[in-house]
């Protein structure tokens, strides 16, 4: 029988730290859940004691998730320790994820302690971790760059101590493949007691090795992967879930291992994270991006119509890409949109459902046929949004060649009706001047950009919006067949986002 490699997934922990991808509580447990069908092992929720935003998410998870382990993040402090325990004490399989650094420049210039010091601290953090739960698992942060020897008698010492797990995190994406399985083997032969424990790697992708390096360690003998979907995550991100996963599946005779991951969810998940946290996925992304099945030229045209192998090297429904799709219309009715929608993924509740089937009526007015990805776009729109202090009803436009962009916008603050017309360079600059005048916001605008979710004139478009007011960083995202209200939407979104962060203010987490 092949050992398994488990998948522990910290796109809500370690994903949401890319910059302005924090997501409300709703939006973390609808994640969370898809996570769990999708088969991962342990599902990182995030960092309790970093805010009480956070906390509140971990602790939702942790009421909604059966089958995979929730795990709350921990600095070595009793603390920190307290809070991630009252966050997930009443999940299924709870877990407590305590981490400390251990390499030199750490030590010194962070920590401002001796070897000895880390040494004490990490036993005395699982000990006291190991008296609420025995499911603990210790990270040594930045543990591609500590000294070898002492990272084994760290590992020795906290496994002694209780640690069900061990993680080597390659913290700043320092580590090329063969020296970081070199470290891996080496801390597998050196740590006596390392058959008590499993032996983690979390990779950043910073020289874009993220995902090499964690196959390196497979290799060499660990068997859980910390990745992200789509590999989210601070600065270039981190290791992610689909590549490991399927290179694993597409490759089993390099790596005869397995793991418990349903291949057939990854597109959608991985659809629902791109919604959620507003970050597009590159079109060239393995696995997931738009191009990865997609062929232009003749000569690999005319190889895929004869045999799909000869330029495929997995088939895309083996990820939950499928040509044959169930088309809805304007005929549809609400009973035939649930069955679909729980298909693809969406269990909606009754109020969730009538709230997504009148705009479902909507837009089924407007386009022939509705898609799967405008169906996911309606979910995100009406059902995963933050709680709403603004919000748009009416937006009137007026532009051309001989005419000054105006737009005239009427929404909801607070619940109170205001009216404001905006001026600008354009139809769309004109609405968000509209906007920014009702709102009184401060915010600039960093980015701004526009995807079409499906093929076709008459296309949803998708728009994406990134906004900065003060520290604090949100993406908005807002979908419509027409590109002007889709703006509107996304700005909008993105105005809610910052209001939800100024009332939740996270504290910087550390990444592993």
């Amino acid at each position: 029988m092949k050992e398994k490699v488990y998948i522990f997934d910290t796109t809500l922990r370690d994903g949401e730290q890319s910059p302005g991808a924090s997501m409300n509580t709703a939006e973390k447990v609808r994640i969370a859940t898809q996570l769990e069908k999708l088969g991962v092992d342990a599902i990182e929720a995030g960092f309790p004691a970093s805010s009480e935003g956070d906390f509140e998410g971990v602790a939702e998870v942790a009421k909604k998730v059966v089958n995979s382990e929730v795990v709350a993040l921990a600095r070595a402090s009793d603390h920190d320790i307290d809070r991630a325990w009252k966050a997930v004490s009443h999940a299924a399989r709870p877990k407590i994820h305590v981490f400390l650094a251990t390499s030199d420049i750490h030590m010194q210039y962070k920590l401002n302690m001796s070897r000895e010091e880390v040494l004490k601290s990490a036993v005395d953090a699982v000990k006291y971790a190991c008296s609420l739960t025995d499911n603990v698992e210790f990270s040594a942060e930045d543990g591609s760059r500590s000294d070898p020897d002492f990272l084994c008698r760290v590992f020795e010492a906290v496994i002694d101590a209780g640690a069900r797990v061990v993680n080597l995190p390659d913290t700043v994406g320092y580590a090329v493949p063969a020296e970081f399985g070199d470290l891996v083997a080496y801390v597998m032969k050196k740590t006596p007691n390392i058959d008590k424990a499993i032996l983690s790697v979390h990779c950043h992708n910073d020289l874009g090795l993220a995902t090499a390096n964690t196959m390196a360690a497979i290799e060499n003998g660990a068997r859980q992967a910390e990745v992200t979907i789509n590999g989210i995550g601070e600065r270039a991100g981190n290791t992610s879930l689909e590549e490991v996963v399927m290179a694993i599946n597409t490759r089993p005779t390099s790596f005869p291992v397995t793991t418990g991951i349903e291949t057939t969810r990854i597109y959608r998940v991985s659809r629902l994270v791109s919604m959620i946290t507003g970050i597009m996925i590159q079109p060239n992304k393995a696995i997931v991006g738009a191009n990865a099945f997609a062929h232009e030229a003749g000569i690999h045209q005319h190889g895929v119509l004869q045999n799909p192998m000869t330029y495929e090297i997995m088939k895309p429904e083996t990820i939950g890409l499928t040509s044959n799709r169930l088309v809805m219309g304007k005929h549809s009715g609400k009973h035939a949109l649930r069955d679909h929608l729980k298909n693809i993924g969406y269990d909606l509740s009754e109020e969730e459902l009538k709230q997504v089937f009148k705009k479902f009526k909507e837009l089924a007015d407007k386009k022939r046929v509705v898609l799967d990805e405008d169906l996911e776009a309606l979910v995100n729109e009406r059902v995963l949004r933050t709680a709403d202090i603004y919000s748009l009803t009416y937006l009137h436009v007026t532009a051309g060649t001989t005419v000054m962009p105006t737009a005239t916008v009427k929404m909801l603050i607070d619940g109170s009706e205001a009216v404001c017309t905006g001026s600008g360079n354009g139809p769309i600059d004109a609405t968000f001047d509209a906007i920014s005048r009702l709102t009184e916001t401060r915010s600039s605008l960093l980015r701004f950009s526009v995807n079409a979710l499906t093929g076709g004139t008459d296309a949803q478009g998708e728009v994406t919006v990134r906004l900065k007011e003060d520290d604090f960083i949100a993406l908005g995202r807002g979908a419509d067949p027409d590109i002007i209200t889709a703006s509107a939407y996304a700005y909008v979104n993105g105005l809610n986002r910052l209001e939800y962060l100024k009332n939740n203010p996270p504290r910087k987490a550390e990444s592993l």
